[in-house]
C-alpha cells in the first residue's frame, strides 16, 4: 500500500491512508453474540441498541471492512445505515468527505447563553417532551469579579429572569437542569454524562471535550439540537479522519495541554475542518481521563468536527471515582463486542506523530490560538514582538483545565513556593470546574492552599475564559497588557472587551509559574525567583493525582441536577415586556424566484469569528432577545476598503455602524449579504452568528472558506453560504454593490445540485461581472432554505 508523505512544521509527516495493521496488539471485531445490557439507568447509553445499529453497519460495509474507532461510533447511531453509507459513495468505498450521515445522538446537552435560543425554537414544535435526554447547564452568565460566593449572588441577581425560563422549561419538557454554580458544561459532562460509545451533541463548540472518554461529542447550534431534541435525524458531512499517533510519555513540564498546544501549531485554525482527529498508538496509555479531555476541548480550535480517544482502564478508573461504576461495567462489554479502539487494518486519512517524550511546554496567541511557541524560545519571541514584558494577570481553571489533576499539580508548586515565602506576583484566579471538583479540592487541601497563597478563587463557571470578568487591575481598554491563561480561546477583546489584551494559552503549571514571577520572559524550566531571604528558588517539575485517592465528594445540595419528568402544568416563563427574552417569528420563506436586488452590506478583512458578528461578554445577557442581541452584529469586524471598525457606508454615502446600517436595510426591506475572508465564523458554536444577520436581513454570505459549525448554522437559518471559486474575486465586489443570484434557486429545489454563480453591478461605475461560487448545500439543507429555517420546516412536520 502506497503511503503519500507531507511535510509539516516542525518536520512532522502526515501519511495518506496509512493503515494500523502494524499495530498487533489491537484485535480484530470479534463475532456478535447478543449480550445481557442493564438499561437501568438513564446515563448508560443504549448498548444494546448499538451493538445492534453496528452489525448492520458491517453487513452494509462488509464483515472484512476495517472501521476507525470514530467511524465505529459515528455509523452505530445512523438512522438508516444503508441510505448513509451507500448513497453516492461508490459502494461503500468512498463514505468519507461524500456521504451525508444521518445520525440519532443518544443526548444533547445544553449551556445556559446557547439553551435559551434553542428552548425558544424547541417550543414552537409544540411537543410534551424531548426526544431523547438532554441536560441545561447555567455556566455562562457569571461574571468573575471578587470571589466565588458574592460573583454567584450577584450572577443569579442579575440573571434570575433567565435562570428562572430554563428551569421551568426544563421542567415542563423533562430536561435536566443544572442551576448556576454547578459547574460548568463540559465538566459536568465528563463528569455526569460522557461514555465510551455515546453520541452526543452540545450547544457549545467545546463539546468535543467529552471525546477524553471516547465519546464522539459534537459542537452545534441550537437549531441543530432541536432537530435531535424532536427524534428527527441529524446531519453530517461523513469526516475524514486524523490520527494522531502518540509514542513515548510525558515528562518534566511537559502537560497534556502541550499536546494540542503543539497541534494546534501545527494545524493552524482550519487545518481541523472536515476531520475528527483521533488519537492513538502507545503514548494514549500513559495519559489520564482529563488530560485526554484537554487536548480533545482544543480540538475545536482547528476546527475539527470532534476528537475522541480510545477506551482503556485510565477511563475505567475515572468512570468509577466519579461514582459510575455501573456505566464502567458496562462500557466494559459493550468494547468486548465492538472493540472501542480502531480495527488493526482501519486507514486513517492522514497521520502526525508526536513523540511526548520530547515534547516541550508551548504557549500560543496572542489573539489566536494556533500561533505556537516553544517555552523555551517564548523569551526571546516576547522580545522580538515587543510583547508585553509584565504579566498583568494568570488565570487558571476553565473547561480546558480545572480537574482534579490539573489543580493537585499546580496546589504542589504553590505550595513549594509559599514554603520559600514567595506569593504570587500577578493577580492569579481559579475556576474549578464543577462543585464536585471544588469540595473534593476543599476536603482534600488545594483550596485552602490557594487560598493562603492570596489567589482569587471564582464561580464554578466559565467566567473570564468566555469574557465574564471585571477587572479591577486598573487595565483600562486600550492599553496593551498581557495575561495567560489555561483557557481555549484567545480572539482579540474575548475575555475582558480590551482589545489590546495580549492572553496567552498554556498549561495551569506554566501559568502557576509565570504568576509567581509576575513576567512573561520567566521560564520556570530554567530560571530562578529571588526569595525575601535572599536565596535563589526554582520550581521542581510539577506532579499531581489523577485522581483522588478516595472518590470524588458530592456536590453541594443545592448544585446538583434537577430531575424531574415532563410537566406539561407548568407555563414556562417569560415576561411579554422582558428585554431579555422574546419569543420567536419565523422567518419568511425563500423567494420562488432568483435573488435579485441585493446588495453588500459590507467588506470584511481578516478575522471574523463568532464573537466578531455576535460579541459575548455584556452581550450574553441577550441571548434569548434577538432583536436586542442584534444590535451587535458584526461590531468588531474590520471593514476591508476603509480599515474602519464597526462602520458601513449607505449608498448615499452615510456612515453607520455595521448593525445600524444592517437595521436599517431591514427596515427598507433592502436584503443583502456579507463578504469575507478564511475560516468565517470560527470559533464559538454560537447560532446567532447566523440567526443576527438573517434577522436584520442577509440572505447570502460569501467568503473564501466557512468553519464548519457556522457554515451550518447559516443554512439552519435559511442564509447561503457561498465561497469564491476564484478567491481572487474578492478583491473585485465591493461595499453597496448590487447583486442577483444565477442558478440558485434551481440548486435549491435540486435538492443542493447545481452550481451557482453571482452578476455584480458595481455600485459606484455601473460596471457588471460574473463572480463564479462553490456551495456545500445538501439535499436536506436545501429543503430548510426553501422553508426559510430549519425551524419552519420543523414545525410542519
Amino acid at each position: 500500500m502506497r503511503t503519500a508523505n507531507i511535510m509539516c512544521r516542525q518536520g512532522t509527516y502526515l501519511q495518506g491512508l496509512v493503515s494500523r495493521s502494524r499495530q498487533g496488539r489491537i484485535p480484530r471485531t470479534r463475532s456478535f453474540a447478543t449480550p445481557a445490557f442493564n438499561n437501568s439507568n438513564p446515563r448508560i447509553p443504549p448498548y444494546l441498541k448499538l451493538v445492534r445499529n453496528y452489525e448492520k453497519v458491517k453487513e452494509v460495509l462488509g464483515k472484512g471492512t476495517a472501521l476507525t474507532l470514530a467511524e465505529k461510533i459515528l455509523y452505530s447511531h445512523l438512522d438508516n445505515a444503508e441510505e448513509s453509507l451507500l448513497t453516492n459513495t461508490n459502494g461503500g468505498r468512498n463514505v468519507r468527505g461524500t456521504a451525508n450521515l444521518k445520525l440519532k445522538p443518544d443526548r444533547v446537552a445544553m449551556q445556559d447563553a446557547s439553551a435559551q435560543m434553542a428552548l425558544l425554537q424547541f417550543m414552537t414544535c409544540n411537543l410534551p417532551s424531548t426526544a431523547i435526554p438532554a441536560s441545561i447547564h447555567c455556566d455562562h452568565l457569571i461574571v468573575g469579579e471578587r470571589g466565588a460566593q458574592s460573583d454567584l449572588e450577584s450572577g443569579i441577581k442579575m440573571n434570575q429572569e433567565v435562570f428562572d425560563f430554563l428551569e421551568s422549561a426544563a421542567k415542563k419538557y423533562g430536561i435536566e437542569f443544572w442551576p448556576p454554580g454547578a459547574g460548568i458544561i463540559h465538566q459536568s459532562v465528563l463528569e455526569n454524562y460522557a461514555a465510551p460509545g455515546l453520541m452526543m451533541l452540545g450547544t457549545d463548540s467545546h463539546t468535543p471535550n467529552a471525546g477524553g472518554l471516547s465519546t464522539i461529542a459534537i459542537g452545534v447550534g441550537g437549531a441543530d439540537a432541536v432537530e435531535a431534541l424532536v427524534g428527527a435525524p441529524w446531519e453530517l458531512k461523513a469526516p475524514r479522519i486524523l490520527g494522531v499517533e502518540l509514542k513515548g510519555k510525558l515528562n518534566g513540564w511537559a502537560s497534556p495541554k502541550d499536546v494540542i498546544l503543539n497541534l494546534a501549531g501545527q494545524l493552524t485554525v482550519r487545518g481541523g475542518t472536515g476531520f475528527i482527529i483521533e488519537y492513538f498508538g502507545p503514548g494514549v496509555e500513559t495519559l489520564s481521563c482529563t488530560g485526554m479531555a484537554t487536548i480533545c476541548n482544543m480540538g475545536a480550535e482547528v476546527g475539527a468536527t470532534t476528537s475522541i480517544f480510545p477506551f482503556n482502564s485510565a477511563h475505567v478508573r475515572y468512570l468509577e471515582a466519579t461514582h459510575r461504576h455501573d456505566v464502567a461495567a458496562e462500557a466494559k462489554k459493550f468494547s468486548d463486542i465492538v472493540q472501542l479502539r480502531a480495527d488493526a487494518d482501519a486507514k486513517y486519512d492522514e497521520v502526525i506523530t508526536i513523540d511526548l517524550s520530547s515534547l516541550e511546554p508551548h504557549i500560543n496567541g496572542p489573539f489566536t490560538p494556533d500561533l505556537s511557541t516553544p517555552l523555551s524560545q517564548f523569551k526571546q519571541t516576547v522580545k522580538e514582538q515587543n510583547w508585553p514584558d509584565k504579566l498583568s494577570a494568570g488565570l487558571i481553571g476553565s473547561c480546558t483545565n480545572s480537574s482534579y489533576e490539573d489543580m493537585t499539580r499546580v496546589e504542589g508548586m504553590v505550595r513549594e513556593a509559599m514554603e520559600a515565602g514567595l506569593k504570587p506576583a500577578s493577580d492569579f484566579y481559579i475556576t474549578p470546574g464543577s462543585d464536585q471538583i471544588r469540595e473534593t479540592l476543599r476536603r482534600d487541601g488545594p483550596l485552602d492552599t490557594f487560598k493562603e497563597a492570596g489567589g482569587t478563587l471564582l464561580s464554578n463557571a466559565c467566567g473570564p475564559c468566555i469574557g465574564q470578568w471585571k477587572r479591577h487591575d486598573g487595565v483600562e481598554k486600550g492599553t496593551p497588557n498581557a495575561i495567560l491563561t489555561s483557557y481555549n480561546r484567545n480572539f482579540r477583546g474575548r475575555n475582558d472587551g480590551n482589545p489590546d489584551t495580549m492572553n496567552f494559552l498554556a498549561s495551569p503549571e506554566v501559568v502557576t509559574a509565570m504568576a509567581f514571577a509576575g513576567t512573561t520572559t520567566f521560564n520556570p524550566m530554567t530560571d530562578s525567583l529571588s526569595t525575601p531571604s535572599g536565596k535563589e528558588f526554582r520550581f521542581t517539575p510539577p506532579s499531581g493525582l489523577e485522581i483522588p485517592s478516595e472518590p470524588f465528594e458530592a456536590a453541594r445540595e443545592e448544585f446538583r441536577a434537577v430531575t424531574q419528568a415532563p410537566d406539561a402544568s407548568i407555563n414556562v416563563a417569560i415576561s411579554p415586556t422582558s428585554e431579555r427574552l422574546a419569543l420567536l417569528e419565523p422567518f419568511d420563506p425563500f423567494p420562488a424566484s432568483e435573488l435579485s436586488g441585493l446588495r453588500v452590506l459590507v467588506k470584511v478583512t481578516g478575522k471574523c469569528t463568532t464573537d466578531t458578528i455576535s460579541a459575548a461578554g455584556p452581550w450574553l445577557k441577550y441571548k434569548g432577545h434577538l432583536p436586542n442581541i442584534s444590535e451587535n452584529t458584526l461590531n468588531t469586524a474590520i471593514n476591508a476598503e476603509t480599515g474602519e471598525v464597526n462602520v458601513a457606508y449607505d449608498l448615499d454615502g452615510s456612515k453607520h455602524t455595521i448593525p445600524e446600517l444592517g437595521k436599517r436595510w431591514r427596515e427598507a426591506a433592502r436584503p443583502w449579504l456579507v463578504v469575507a475572508e478564511h475560516n468565517y465564523g470560527e470559533g464559538s458554536a454560537r447560532e446567532h452568528a447566523a440567526l443576527q444577520p438573517r434577522y436584520l436581513g442577509a440572505r447570502i454570505v460569501l467568503t473564501k472558506s466557512f468553519a464548519r459549525i457556522h457554515e451550518t448554522n447559516l443554512k439552519k437559518q435559511g442564509v447561503v453560504p457561498l465561497t469564491f471559486a476564484d478567491e481572487a474575486d474578492y478583491d473585485k465586489i465591493g461595499a453597496g454593490d448590487e447583486v442577483s443570484t444565477i442558478g440558485l434557486y434551481e440548486m435549491l429545489q435540486n435538492g443542493g445540485k447545481g452550481e451557482v454563480s453571482l452578476k455584480v453591478k458595481k455600485h459606484k461605475t455601473g460596471e457588471e461581472f460574473l463572480v463564479k461560487t462553490k456551495h456545500a448545500v445538501s439535499k436536506d439543507q436545501a429543503g430548510f432554505i426553501l422553508a426559510g429555517s430549519a425551524l419552519n420546516l420543523l414545525a410542519k412536520t
